[in-house]
Order: structure tokens, then C-alpha cells, then sequence
């Protein structure tokens, strides 16, 4: 199978600061992959060489199997919603659908009237009249109209308010469940992920620090609450990501396919959250330590 995304050792630097370092990424298809990061992580960055905004300064990247934006037919197959959403504020709904038809030959003027239909939108209404939330429902539909294979979203919800929100990732998994796309989802909004996503990438300090199925990356990871212990003393097989210690007890989160038998720990399975602070914080080291292991 061909990944949607793959990277290899990719980089972007402006003069002398890397916004993405040493990015090896494989995102199979058929997922909705969750990107989640501090601000400055490299996410948007990621996002724009994927759709060919930018280009690398070090690595590779393909996108369903070719270089983005290489040419009219590969940017047919990608959908991408900015984090602004942008909308032309002078145009109507119908203007915004007329001109979707025009640049795109692939264009689904079904859907796209449809999903207007659907979402109570007046097609003589200017953009820059319509809430935020309409806006992005707006943004949304001319990126799925395109009926593409990959659809890459920049934090479209980041403005929203919890109901925006929930409408939008609605609409997107309605899409998603119809036509069989991939997507690519990039938000500060843990909760939101956890909701729709089934792949998981964590970056931080401008790499990669976690990357992988979801179900497999909370199965293979725990908090281990007992006496208190060095990391250093653990089996080998028990990968430390993070760990705190009092006076008499240590908690620790680690990374094992194994199971755990020692009985001095009490053991609990983590939320996504938990994981994704977790990755966070240990990528807050990045620069005094190799990055960690990502999970293919």
C-alpha cells in the first residue's frame, strides 16, 4: 500500500532556525491522523510542504505516492483547508461554489450544492457576512467538493466554538465514512482528536516524537505508580518517556509491549491526552538528547 504521506529525513529552515528537522513519517491510508503540538512544533510547516506551499531544505517527501503540487492532476487528488479558512469576503456561497467548479476538473457540484443545502447556508450570502463557524463549513466544502484522496487540514477548528466545532468534525466524518478519504488533521484540541482520529503524530521541538495507530500506541503505554525507584533500573524492555518522583514515590509513564508483573507497581492505562503530554514534555529535551523512537 502506498502511504498518503511519507516522509524521510525531512527539514525546513528559515536562515538559521529549523521549523521541521529530521522528519520520518509513513502515515498509511485510510486513516484520520491526528497532528498535535505545542506552537512552533513544525505542524504547519509539515502541512505546507505536504501541499507544496514549501519546499524542503533537507529530505523527501511524497504524498500519494509523488512530489506535491508537482502537477494539475496531483493537486486535484489533495484537499486543504488552511488554518484561517480562507474565504474570499466580496464573494457569495455560489460565487465560492462557481469558482470551485472552474479550477477544479474533478469538481462534484452535487455535493458541494448539497452540503450548502444541508448546512442552512444562503448561496446569494457574502462570505465575510457568515460566522466563523459557517466560514470553515464553507472552506470545508470546497476542499471535499474536490472529492480528493487526501484532504489535510491546518487547525480549521482553532477559532470555532464547542458547537462550530462538533458540526465541523460531523461534517468531516460524514465525508470521510462516504467517499473513503484519508485525512491529515492538525489541532491544539486533544478532545477533538480523540473523537475522529485513529493515527496519531505527536511533534515537538520541530521533530517527530511520537507517530503511530492509536489503539496500538495506548496499548503499548502505561503509568507505573509504586515506591520510589531510578528509571535506570527498569527492564529493558520498559522504554521511559517520563518520569516524576516524591520523597517515596515515583510515577512514571513507559513504553512496553511487554507485560508489567512486577506487584510493587500499581499500573493504569493512559488517555490520549496523558500520552500526547507526555511526548510534549519529553520533546521540551529534544536538543539535549536524540528524539525518541518513532513508532512506523
Amino acid at each position: 500500500m502506498t502511504a498518503v504521506l511519507d516522509a524521510s529525513g525531512l527539514g525546513k529552515r528559515y536562515r538559521r532556525r529549523w521549523a521541521l528537522s529530521d522528519c520520518t513519517l509513513s502515515i498509511p491510508p485510510g486513516r484520520v491522523a491526528g497532528l498535535v503540538g505545542p506552537n512552533g512544533a513544525g505542524k504547519t510547516t509539515l502541512l505546507h510542504l505536504a501541499v507544496g506551499l514549501l519546499t524542503p531544505t533537507a529530505g523527501t517527501i511524497t504524498v500519494l505516492g509523488g512530489r506535491p503540487a508537482a502537477s494539475p492532476q496531483q493537486l486535484a487528488r489533495v484537499g486543504f483547508v488552511a488554518q484561517e479558512t480562507p474565504t474570499y469576503a466580496a464573494l457569495s456561497v455560489a460565487d465560492h461554489l462557481q469558482l470551485g467548479a472552474r479550477l477544479n476538473p474533478g469538481w462534484d457540484s452535487k455535493l458541494a450544492d448539497s452540503r450548502i443545502e444541508q448546512l442552512g447556508l444562503d448561496p446569494g450570502q457574502r462570505a465575510g457576512k457568515l460566522s466563523g463557524g459557517q466560514r470553515a463549513q464553507l472552506a470545508l466544502t470546497l476542499a471535499v467538493a474536490k472529492r480528493p484522496e487526501l484532504l489535510i487540514l491546518d487547525e480549521p477548528v482553532a477559532s470555532l466554538d464547542p458547537l462550530a466545532r462538533r458540526e465541523f468534525l460531523q461534517s468531516l466524518m460524514e465525508f470521510v465514512a462516504g467517499h473513503e478519504a484519508s485525512v491529515v488533521l492538525s489541532s491544539h484540541l486533544v478532545a477533538d482528536l480523540e473523537r475522529v482520529c485513529d493515527y496519531l503524530i505527536v511533534l515537538a521541538a520541530a521533530r517527530v516524537q511520537l507517530a503511530g495507530e492509536v489503539d496500538d500506541l495506548l496499548a503499548t503505554h502505561h503509568r507505573l505508580t509504586g515506591p520510589r525507584r531510578d528509571p535506570a533500573t527498569l527492564p529493558a524492555g520498559q522504554q521511559v518517556i517520563e518520569a516524576s518522583h516524591t520523597d517515596r514515590q515515583s510515577t512514571m509513564i513507559v513504553r512496553t509491549s511487554e507485560p508489567i508483573h512486577d506487584p510493587a507497581w500499581t499500573v493504569e492505562q493512559l488517555s490520549m491526552e496523558d500520552l500526547v503530554l507526555a511526548y510534549m514534555a519529553a520533546g521540551a529535551t529534544v536538543g539535549r538528547r536524540p528524539a525518541l523512537e518513532v513508532q512506523r
